[in-house]
């Protein structure tokens, strides 16, 4: 680089540990110094001398990116290319389109359509397979980058040539791109009478507003509760999780504090707008996929037992980034601190700062967590994520339904079905009947999948593990009847699974129908955090006494 990185402080953080080695400044100053001499001199030579042409971009941006992968997973590189990449994570905006285009095997296919975008007002469908861009065929090259070429400036046009299902001859689309706004609440609705709902899946520029929006249009159609669905949120903006924190927490209350190397940066954030609402009870949905921002609020809820959590442990992210501008309009998000919440806790599950011989890291162990308190006295843990109150199992799916899903034949078959079905039912009232069923298992009767069971690993592992101690002679005959008795059969597990495969392909071909919102709506009444947190509400004395902390 020609220019020395600016010294621009970047006011937004993302919350996403950083582990500096202790030097004398002097030392440090040299030793970068030196290093960054080397690095050059051995970047000119190989350059001057290596047998094939080298990308300089490319190479440098692999050093920079395997250079900070070694620190933690959330210390970021972006270069100028990468950029609009960046705005569209922090503020949920881009120009384009609004379609997910997936790329493999040579064929890049729309697998999903977001509503209100030039994708969904010009007709495009989930399965069309996009052949050309603007004239440029891209079919057969799988190493194509679509969204290059579909982001463009608002107004201007781009022209699709597309192969959709069940017509012979290619069409052609054009569609004017805009502003695609990636939506932090995808959906909010009622569940009953008196039961609100709102999917947060993410924390960008405008989270705050879409909440508090969703939030009092419930209030308006008679919410008495309210579900807050933080699975498989990852996180964002740190500002948005002290907002959407102050939905609930009265004014004043302390959020989130954060602690760095950098201690003039240290700073305690408090609520600083009053609550809408500090009586109405709440149920935080959690999983293991929900991380950082999200971590931040269901913390908060938590320790101000303001409401009760249930699903799975959270990821244990409590990281804060900072955006660093740096030269040729490159940027790095670099970890400069840790968040805690108002017990005092560090959610932080990994240890970055302490590696293994071979580089890998591990988790905090439970022998090293610390006890802290919820404003009831309720007993917490540090180092871990955030603990539900009410646990629920991890979603699991049998081998068969994984085999199905990765060779994405729930999707091609709901290609097929709305193909031959024009329209269905509203989606929370569509269900498959059996001869449905049966059609879809005669479907795939010629389709290539198939999955190994635990027991067939178990027995291979047995097997191995018997030749490598000499000793299979002895249990050959045996492993072989087990093998034969336990090996699967594609037609047994298909009815002895069908309760789950139906429902997944329900809600694939109501994705197909009423996109990500009909999805939604079709999971409610398998959900088990949404049915747990139901039969909660009804349960006022259990939900009390969760946040009283009496058994």
């Amino acid at each position: 680089m020609k220019k020395y990185i600016r010294t621009a402080w970047f006011a937004v953080p993302l919350v996403a540990g950083l582990a500096f080695v202790s030097f004398r400044q002097d030392d440090r100053l040299f030793e970068i110094a030196r290093n960054l001499d080397i690095y050059a001199t051995l970047f000119k030579e190989l350059n001057a001398y290596y047998v094939d042409e080298i990308n300089p971009n490319q190479l440098i941006k692999t050093s920079i990116d395997n250079m900070l992968r070694s620190l933690d997973p959330y210390t970021v590189y972006y270069a100028e290319d990468d950029i609009e990449d960046y705005m569209t994570m922090t503020t949920g905006k881009y120009n384009g389109i609004g379609a997910m285009v997936s790329s493999s095997g040579g064929k890049h296919t729309v697998m999903m359509v977001y509503e209100d975008t030039p994708a969904q007002k010009a007709g495009l469908h989930l399965g069309d397979e996009i052949l050309k861009i603007n004239d440029i065929d891209i079919s057969a090259r799988e190493d194509f980058d679509t969204g290059k070429l579909l982001k463009g400036q608002t107004q201007t046009n781009v022209k699709l040539t597309i192969k959709r299902y069940g017509q012979t001859k290619p069409l052609e689309i054009t569609l004017s791109r805009d502003i695609v706004k990636v939506t932090n609440v995808p959906y909010y609705g009622m569940l009953s009478s008196d039961v609100g709902y709102i999917d947060l899946k993410d924390f960008t520029a405008t989270a705050s507003r879409e909440v508090r929006n969703a939030f009092q249009d419930l209030k308006g159609k008679g919410m008495k509760s309210l579900v807050l669905d933080l699975r498989d949120n990852p996180g964002g903006l740190l500002n948005m999780a002290i907002e959407i924190s102050n939905i609930f927490i009265a004014k004043g209350e302390e959020i989130v504090s954060t602690k760095g190397k950098v201690s003039e940066w240290n700073k305690t954030y408090t609520a600083y707008n009053p609550a809408l609402d500090t009586e109405i009870p709440i149920v935080v949905l959690t999983n293991n996929r929900s991380a950082s921002a999200a971590e931040i609020v269901s913390g908060v809820i938590q320790d101000y037992d303001r409401g009760v959590l249930i699903g799975q442990r959270t990821y244990g992210k409590g990281l804060v980034q900072t955006t660093r501008d740096l030269s040729f309009n490159t940027k790095m998000k670099i970890t400069t601190a840790k968040y805690y919440i108002p017990s005092g806790r560090c959610i932080q599950a990994i240890d970055y700062s302490h590696r293994n011989e071979d580089g890998s890291v591990g988790k905090i162990p439970d022998s090293l967590m610390t006890a802290f308190k919820t404003k009831n006295g309720r007993v917490v843990y540090d180092g871990g994520g955030i603990l539900p109150d009410i646990l629920t199992e991890k979603e699991t799916f049998s081998p068969l339904a994984s085999a199905l899903g990765r060779n994405r034949l729930f999707f091609d078959y709901a290609l097929k079905y709305r193909f031959e079905h024009p329209t269905i039912k509203p989606a929370a009232e569509f269900h498959l009947t059996d001869s449905d069923y049966a059609a879809f298992v005669k479907w795939l009767a010629d389709k290539e999948y198939d999955y190994t069971t635990q027991v067939e690993r178990d027995l291979n592992s047995l097997e191995a593990s018997a030749k490598k101690e000499k000793s299979l002679d002895a249990i050959e005959d045996q492993l072989k009847a087990l093998k034969s008795k336990l090996t699967h059969n594609k037609d047994n597990d298909l009815q002895l699974f069908k309760g789950e495969i139906k429902k997944i392909l329900e809600e694939e071909i109501i994705k197909h129908y009423y996109l990500e919102k009909g999805m939604r709506e079709a999971s409610f009444q398998d959900d088990p955090e949404v049915k747990a947190a139901l039969t909660l509400f009804k349960d006022t004395g259990r939900y009390s006494s969760i946040l009283k902390n009496k058994k």
